[in-house]
C-alpha cells in the first residue's frame, strides 16, 4: 500500500478515514486521521481501500474533511433502490466502481466512497459477498422494508415516550397511550417485586434515562412522580391475587341480569311478607344491603322473629358468567379506601340488596324462642318483603332510648334473652375495643380513625344474625341438606383465679382472646364455641360472602323438592378453591388497615397518647403490646424499663414510615435514649 493511500478504518466502533503514511513493522502500518494523529493500524481493521480503475489517489490527511464534505452530497439512499430495480432483473452483482458508474455517470474517489458508503449502510437491497454486492430477491426486500418500517415505528413511539416522561417529570401534561402504559408496567412490577421481576432490566433502564438511582423504591417514587400511583397507592392490593375490577364480560352480565333477568325458580313458593315492618340496620357508608329485621303478632298474641335475608341466588344460576366470577373473588374486601365487591356495586347495591321501599326478594328465617331464649319453631321460606326504615345503628341507640318503635322495642328483648341463653351455653364473650379506618381519596386523602363503641344496636344485629345462622345449620342437619358450616374447637383459657388476677377491662379480655382458637369452615357441623352453638352456619351475606351463597342456592333447591346443586364432594371442592382468595382478601384488608393506621399516627406526630400495656409478647425480648385506648389500635411495642401488665403510660410518635411498617415511639416523660418502642411485622393479635 503506497503512501497517501486513503482508507476506511474501523476504530473502537467508529468508521474513520485515515491516510496511510509508512509501513510499522512486517503487518503494520501507521495511518494519520483528519486530526494529524498518527495511528497504528492492522490491514484486518481496514474496511475499504478508495481506489480508482485500481488506482489510489494520493491524499494528506488535512483533505480528509473537505473529501467527505464531496462524499455527503451523493449520499442519497433513495438512489440506492433504483440501482436495485435495475440490478436485479438480472440478479446482477456490482462493486462501489461500478455503482458510481450507474449512479453517477462518474467513477472517482468521491462517487466510488459514496457508492461504498451507500452499499455498507444498507441492510434492504444488497447482501455483500466477497468484494461485490449483490440484490436480494423481490421477496426478501418487501420483507426487509416491512421491518425496517416497523423498527422505525418502534424508535418513533420510544423516541415520543420517551419525550413524554421527560415532558411529565418536569410538570407537563401528558396523554398516555396503551403502548405507554405497556412500557410503564415493567416499572410497576419492578416496583412491586423488586429483583424478582422479570422486568427488571427494563425498568433500569427507564430509571437511567430518567436520572434516578435503581431501587424498587425509586421505581415506585418515579411512578408517583408519573402521576400513574398516588402516594398511597396499595402495593400489597397489586400484589395479591384479589382482582380489582370486573372483566367487561362480567359488567355485561350483571346489565343482562338487570334488564332481562332469569325467571324465578322460587316464584310460586314465594310467600308475600310485604306486609311486615322491615328494619334494616347498617353503618351510614354501606351500599349491599343483605339482611333486615321484622316482628309478627300471631293470632294468639304470641311474638315471632323473622329474620329477612337478601336472595342474590334469585338473579343467577350456578357456574353462569357472574357465579364463576363471584367464586373466583369468594368475598368482598373493605378497605380503608372503599369495597371491592363480590358482584358488581350496581347488581349488589341494586336488586340483590333489601331496598327501602321497594319490594325485594329475600330468604325469609322465622323464629319462635321459648321462654329461656331457646329456638321453640322455625321456618325458612323464600319471600317478599318491603323494607320500611333504613336505619344507621346511631338511629336505632336512638329509637330505643326514646321507645318510639314497639317492634324494635321487642327485637331488642329478644337480642337480650338469646344473648343470655348462648353464655348460659358457653358462649364466650369478649369485649375489646375495635377501630374504623376511613380514607376519603375525594377529598386528598382525608383519612379518619375512630374507636367502634359496642353500641346495643350493634349487639342486636349481631344476635339476629346468629340466630338465623343456628336455624339454617338445624334445617340443614334435618334435611341431610350439605352445607357449609362454621365452627371452633374449645380454647383453653386461663383458670379463673387467673384471669381474676388480671385487672379488668382490656387486659383480661385480650388473655382471653389469645387464647381463642381459629374458625373453621367445613362440611360437617361441629360445635362453635365462641358462639356457644352445638351448629352454625353463615347465611346472612351472601351479596359478600360466596359460602352464604352456596348455602342458600342447597336451601332453595330442597325447598322446590329439586335436586341439590351441590354433592358434598362438589362443596369441598369449591370451599378448597375460593380458601386461598379468602386467605388473600382478609391479609390484604388487613394490611391495609395496618397502613392507614400508621399514617394516621404519622399525620398526628405531636399528638400524646394514653396507652395501656395488655401484656409481654416476649418478655425476655421487653416485646409487650400496648393498647392506644383512644384510637383502638394494639401495637407491639419494646419497652425497656421496668412495667407491669395494666400500667399506663403516655406516649408520641417519634418515627414512622407506613410504607416500611415501621413505627417508634417515646414516652412522653422521656426521651428516645431512656426508651424506644417499635411496631414489629407480628401475626394479627385479635
Amino acid at each position: 500500500m503506497e503512501k497517501g493511500t486513503l482508507v476506511e478504518v474501523k476504530l473502537h466502533g467508529d468508521r474513520r478515514l485515515m491516510v496511510i503514511d509508512r509501513p510499522e513493522g512486517k503487518k503494520h502500518w501507521q495511518a494519520i486521521d483528519e486530526n494529524g494523529n498518527n495511528h497504528i493500524i492492522h490491514p484486518r481493521e481496514i474496511n475499504y481501500t478508495i481506489k480508482v480503475n485500481g488506482e489510489s489517489n494520493s491524499f494528506t490527511y488535512n483533505q480528509i474533511p473537505s473529501f467527505l464534505q464531496k462524499v455527503t452530497k451523493f449520499l442519497d439512499p433513495s438512489s440506492l433502490e433504483v440501482a436495485w430495480e435495475i440490478l436485479s432483473e438480472d440478479s446482477q452483482a456490482t462493486s462501489p466502481n461500478d455503482l458510481a458508474n450507474l449512479l453517477f455517470s462518474e467513477i472517482s474517489s468521491v462517487t466510488s466512497y459514496a457508492a461504498y458508503c451507500l452499499l455498507s449502510d444498507d441492510k434492504i437491497y444488497f447482501k455483500q459477498k466477497g468484494d461485490l454486492y449483490e440484490p436480494r430477491s423481490g421477496t426478501q426486500v418487501a420483507e426487509l422494508r416491512h421491518q425496517a418500517e416497523a423498527s422505525a415505528q418502534r424508535a418513533k413511539l420510544l423516541a415520543e415516550f420517551q419525550q413524554k416522561l421527560h415532558d411529565k417529570l418536569a410538570g407537563g401534561e401528558v396523554a398516555w397511550t396503551s403502548s405507554d402504559r405497556t412500557r410503564l408496567e415493567c416499572l410497576e412490577r419492578y416496583a412491586l417485586n423488586g429483583d424478582e421481576s422479570s422486568d427488571k432490566a427494563a425498568a433500569q433502564e427507564l430509571l437511567s434515562f430518567a436520572k434516578r438511582s435503581k431501587g424498587e423504591q425509586s421505581a415506585f417514587q418515579m411512578l408517583v412522580d408519573l402521576g400513574i400511583w398516588n402516594e398511597h397507592e396499595n402495593l400489597n392490593l397489586l400484589r395479591s391475587q384479589v382482582p380489582i375490577r370486573f372483566a367487561n364480560e362480567v359488567i355485561a352480565a350483571a346489565q343482562d341480569c338487570m334488564t332481562n333477568p332469569i325467571p324465578d325458580n322460587m316464584q310460586q313458593l314465594r310467600r308475600d311478607l310485604t306486609h311486615l315492618h322491615v328494619y334494616t340496620i347498617d353503618d351510614i357508608s354501606t351500599t349491599e344491603i343483605d339482611d333486615g329485621l321484622s316482628i309478627e303478632t300471631l293470632s294468639d298474641g304470641g311474638k315471632r322473629i323473622w329474620i329477612h335475608i337478601a336472595d342474590p341466588t334469585r338473579w343467577l344460576e350456578p357456574e353462569s358468567v357472574l357465579d364463576r366470577d363471584a367464586r373466583k373473588r369468594g368475598t368482598s374486601v373493605y378497605l380503608p379506601t372503599g369495597v371491592i365487591p363480590m358482584f358488581p356495586i350496581e347488581l349488589a347495591a341494586g336488586p340483590m340488596s333489601l331496598i327501602q321501599s321497594k319490594v325485594c326478594h329475600a330468604m325469609s328465617f322465622a323464629v319462635d324462642l321459648d321462654e329461656s331464649g331457646a329456638i321453640a319453631n322455625y321456618e325458612i321460606v323464600a319471600s317478599l318483603v318491603k323494607p320500611n326504615y333504613r336505619l344507621t345503628y346511631e338511629d336505632v341507640e336512638e329509637m330505643l332510648q326514646l321507645g318510639v318503635e314497639d317492634d324494635l322495642e321487642r327485637l331488642a328483648d329478644y337480642a337480650r334473652l338469646r344473648k343470655k341463653w348462648r353464655v348460659a351455653q358457653g358462649a364466650i364473650e369478649i369485649h375489646l375495643p375495635d377501630t374504623t379506618v376511613k380514607v376519603d381519596s375525594q377529598n386528598g386523602d382525608r383519612l379518619t380513625l375512630e374507636l367502634m363503641e359496642d353500641t346495643f344496636s350493634r349487639q342486636l344485629v349481631a344476635e339476629m344474625m346468629i340466630l338465623a345462622g343456628e336455624v339454617a345449620a338445624k334445617f340443614a342437619q334435618t334435611h341431610n341438606i350439605p352445607i357449609p358450616y362454621r365452627y371452633q374447637e374449645q380454647p383453653e383459657l386461663p383458670p379463673l383465679d387467673t384471669l381474676m388476677q388480671l385487672p379488668s377491662g382490656p387486659v383480661r379480655e385480650f388473655a382471653i382472646c389469645r387464647c381463642m382458637t381459629k374458625g373453621l369452615l367445613g362440611l360437617y357441623a361441629s360445635r362453635h364455641a365462641g358462639l356457644g352453638l352445638d351448629a352454625y352456619a353463615q347465611v346472612t351475606s351472601p351479596i359478600r360472602r360466596y359460602s352464604d351463597l352456596l348455602a342458600h342456592w342447597q336451601i332453595k333447591a330442597f325447598l322446590r323438592n329439586e335436586p341439590l346443586p351441590f354433592t358434598a364432594e362438589m362443596l369441598t371442592a369449591i370451599l378448597q378453591a375460593i380458601d386461598p382468595a379468602i386467605w388473600d382478601a382478609n391479609q390484604v384488608e388487613k394490611q391495609s388497615v395496618r397502613y392507614w393506621s400508621l399514617e394516621y399516627l404519622r399525620r398526628n406526630k405531636d399528638e400524646v397518647w394514653e396507652a395501656l400495656m395488655l401484656d409481654w409478647l416476649r418478655e425476655n425480648e421487653k416485646l409487650a403490646l400496648v393498647l392506644i385506648e383512644d384510637l383502638g389500635l394494639k401495637l407491639p411495642m419494646r419497652i425497656n424499663r421496668q412495667i407491669q401488665v395494666g400500667d399506663n403510660l403516655r406516649i408520641r410518635t417519634s418515627e414512622v414510615d407506613p410504607r416500611k411498617d415501621v413505627i417508634y415511639f417515646q414516652e412522653a416523660s422521656q426521651t428516645t435514649s431512656e426508651i424506644e418502642l417499635e411496631m414489629e411485622r407480628s401475626p394479627s393479635l385479635c
